[in-house]
């Protein structure tokens, strides 16, 4: 028996499905999940010493590759000193400054451990600041996995098929409102019923839980003139979207198409812990401010700003700093996204893909999906057999069709080549 194989059996007489996140069992595509070794650059190896271009990123954090120099020696150091304290330290200062001085939105930020602790938290905030219940979300926008959050979540949910979750009690996801993303005329209907009652909207401005489906200039523009003519605060998911697409996030792409926009609370993660576990939400003063110890919405954690995190973050976010470093990043994505659809036309296969920074994402279908529906409505069989295709050429995607993609400053154009070079011979074999 292989090593993958016998890994995953042991896996699962000791963990729900053999996994500690669903994505991860590979049940959207079949197959035994590869389980990992080590990582290096723009490489993962596995079990069985496999080497595979890995274009999952720990789903977003590592932007810069895997060890990257830099970051190994920042967090050696940190290590040294302490691993947590449960006290404040000069480093999360330093950090959260660093945020605040790329993010003009914000001007003071919260950090915790996970972007589901973020995403909670930040709703908490809106409710409490606005003394308000209901809110919006968008099907197939995933905020993790806290119970008013988890309807129609895309992502793992889309994957199993399932609408919402088990153990969420229909009461606690009574004050969700949930539109379709990019309807202009469903966010006008809840707006004029439920106005007065919003506490906030929570979008993800590039959605990656439904592969990478954008929001439109007009519905965001729209977006942002509904939440102030009714005293709603627009809460933006940078999760994955944040330092990833831009230096500024999402946020920064649409303030250059948009006169004036900014959000009013941001949702931050993944590339601002450089892969160790760190989130943030921020926001303008009066609404931070509103956070225990100062105001009454009650928010702590035991590792939140832990030293050794903010240490890997910190020094990741210097990096990408760099000039030009987002220009090449780009470049580098759109190299990859343009190869697969030529070779994808050259086999005569249907697909699709967009790119902003480091991620990307492609669908099997004649033009990009605006809304969820859309997405499911791709071709899902085909993705999978394509999946395991490049899986065999060594080439890690996504292992589902709702997840987006993520390109490291680490991938060469030798990398890239590679891809397009294992994607001709699993466009054939599909053809």
């Amino acid at each position: 028996m292989k090593s993958n194989e016998a890994l995953f059996q042991r896996a699962q007489k000791v963990i729900p499905g053999g996994v500690n996140s669903p994505v991860r069992a590979f049940r959207a595509v079949g197959g035994t999940p590869r389980f990992i070794a080590r990582a290096e650059g723009a490489y993962m190896y596995d079990a069985e010493g496999q080497r595979y271009i890995d274009y999952i990123g720990s789903w977003g954090p590592m932007i810069l590759g895997h060890g990257h120099p830099a970051v190994l020696e920042a967090v050696q150091k940190a290590a040294l000193d302490g691993f947590s304290f449960g006290a404040p330290t000069e480093r999360e200062v330093e950090l959260a400054e660093e945020i605040l001085k790329l993010v003009p939105s914000m001007e003071q930020v919260r950090m915790v451990s996970s972007g589901t602790e973020a995403a909670m938290s930040a709703l908490r905030l809106a409710r409490g600041a606005t003394g308000r219940n209901k809110f919006i979300k968008f099907e197939g926008c995933y905020h993790g996995h806290a119970d008013a959050l988890l309807v129609k979540a895309g992502s793992g949910l889309a994957t199993f098929g399932n609408p919402t979750s088990a153990g969420v009690p229909d009461e606690v996801v009574k004050h969700t409102v949930v539109l379709e993303y990019n309807n202009l005329a469903q966010l006008e209907e809840a707006f004029s019923l439920h106005g007065r009652e919003m506490a906030c909207v929570m979008v993800e401005p590039i959605c990656g839980n439904m592969n990478f489906v954008r929001a439109s200039v007009p519905f965001m523009t729209r977006l942002r003139e509904l939440c102030t003519q009714h005293g709603s605060l627009l809460v933006f998911d940078e999760v994955m979207t944040g330092f990833r697409v831009a230096l500024g996030g999402a946020q920064s792409l649409f303030a250059q198409q948009i006169p004036g926009f900014a959000p009013d609370v941001s949702v931050f993660g993944k590339v601002i812990g450089g892969g160790m576990p760190l989130a943030a939400f921020g926001g303008k003063r009066a609404v931070m401010e509103q956070l225990a110890p100062l105001g009454g919405v009650y928010q702590a954690g035991t590792l939140s700003g832990n030293p050794v995190a903010t240490a890997c973050g910190l020094a990741t976010l210097r990096e990408i700093q760099k000039p030009d470093y987002f220009d090449a990043l780009s470049v580098r994505t759109q190299s990859l996204v343009s190869g697969l659809v030529g070779a994808a036309q050259d086999a005569g296969v249907p697909l699709v893909g967009d790119s902003e920074g480091g991620m990307f994402g492609f669908f099997f279908a004649d033009k990009l999906p605006q809304n969820q529906a859309a997405v499911m409505a791709t071709d899902k069989e085909r993705f999978n057999r394509f999946f395991h295709g490049m899986l065999d050429h060594g080439v890690y995607l996504a292992p589902a069709l709702y997840e987006a993609g993520f390109v490291s400053s680490a991938h060469s154009a030798a990398d890239i080549a590679a891809t397009v070079n294992a994607s001709k011979k699993s466009f054939a074999a599909l053809s």
